[in-house]
């Protein structure tokens, strides 16, 4: 072997032995990490995306059947409660109302006729009982005949039968009269039904209908709202509601106006979650929003859950096997690493998440997890701002 060979070999071994040495220090050298730092004040709040929508939402309509006549409001006309919206043709039930009006007429006038008789019958019964007073006076000492006493008995008798058929004639009459207003006012409320009028004061925002159309019983011509009941339907990850409660502060942030935060409050969590999507449904009356709305415009919620006098956070990217409630974390324990489970609290929109149990107060918690890291491995700390 001469000397050249010899070099090259020298050479090849040195070689490998730097980029074994360069490696070996490359693993091995003190990692650079941030541990996180208590903080102070911290507000917890939670995101959720929805719709601008109306608690008080109707689709009004007729009652009955019968062709548009009339309309008195379109989409964005804001009507009183009682106003009259729109008409259905009614000739025919004007009619029977008519019909029925001229009934309680007929039947006050047969009534009227039936008071009538009443005194005439009264003052008949009363002449028959004296007549038939003075004969059983005069049979019982015999100055009239049986058959004149017998005679003058029956006379009371009938007087007494008319006197109760008049007043069951008043009483016929009566019920016929009431009967007869009752059918009046059946057929009022039918007519009326042939009115729609606004339930409520409030805002149209669609027509449905045009004049000539022919309804069936029910169908909607309208639809309103009560603008008072605006408010914000929220849609909230379950994992990221629990804390939610009515009452709390929120901030609703509108498609239109992206640049703008309107303050609001949670009024309503409805009781039944979203099966599909996984996520809470939450209603925010929304304080200072623009009078104008559009209903089914998209909005952001931000809604304050709490406020942290001091925690510990650590970043959701730096938990190993996170679970929503527990996991590990990294710590720097005499300058080397080590894994520890910890439990969750609170979680922030910017990725963090509150140790509420886990290291103790003398480890420090890694918030950043760069390649390479492992238990034991040296690290040199940067302080997390």
């Amino acid at each position: 072997m001469d000397k050249h060979q010899i070099r090259i070999i020298l050479w090849s071994v040195t070689t490998i032995a730097v980029i074994f040495l360069a490696t070996f220090y490359y693993k091995n050298r003190p990692l650079s990490v941030e541990t996180a730092t208590a903080e102070q004040n911290i507000e917890v709040t939670v995101y959720g995306l929805g719709t601008v929508e109306a608690k008080i939402l109707s689709p009004v309509g007729f009652e009955v059947g019968a062709a548009l006549s009339e309309l008195n409001a379109d989409q964005g006309d804001t009507v009183k409660k009682g106003a009259i919206l729109a008409r259905l043709y009614s000739a025919e039930q004007q009619a029977k109302t008519q019909q029925t009006n001229t009934a309680i007429k007929v039947a006050e006038v047969r009534l009227k006729k039936a008071l009538s008789t009443l005194p005439k019958m009264k003052s008949t019964l009363a002449l028959a009982k004296e007549n038939n007073k003075r004969s059983q006076t005069l049979l019982s000492r015999k100055l009239v005949s049986k058959e004149q006493a017998d005679k003058t008995q029956m006379e009371e008798d009938v007087a007494v039968t008319e006197l109760d058929i008049a007043q069951i004639e008043i009483y016929v009459a009566k019920a016929e009269l009431a009967n007869a207003r009752a059918l009046y006012d059946i057929e009022i409320q039918r007519l009326e039904r042939h009115t729609l009028r606004a339930p409520y004061d409030g805002l149209v925002i669609e027509r449905h209908k045009e004049l000539g159309t022919v309804l069936s019983p029910g169908e909607a011509v309208f639809t309103m709202i009560d603008p008072k009941t605006v408010w914000i339907l929220g849609y909230v990850d379950e994992a990221r509601a629990g804390y939610i409660r009515v009452g709390q502060h929120a901030q609703v942030r509108l498609r239109s106006l992206p640049n703008n935060k309107f303050q609001g409050i949670v009024v309503r969590i409805d009781i039944e979650s979203d099966r599909v999507n996984e996520e809470r449904r939450v209603y925010i009356r929304c304080n200072g929003c623009p009078e104008k709305f559009y209903l089914g415009e998209q909005a952001e919620i931000f809604i304050q859950t709490a406020v942290l006098k001091e925690a510990l956070l650590v970043p959701e990217t730096a938990i190993d096997n996170f679970n929503g409630s527990s996991g590990a974390v990294w710590v720097v324990k005499k300058g080397r690493l080590q894994l520890k489970p910890v439990t969750f609290g609170h979680k922030t929109l910017d990725g963090r998440v509150e140790v509420i149990e886990g290291p103790e107060t003398d480890l420090q918690v890694v918030t950043n997890v760069p390649d390479g890291i492992k238990k034991g491995r040296k690290v040199s700390l940067i302080k997390g701002e």
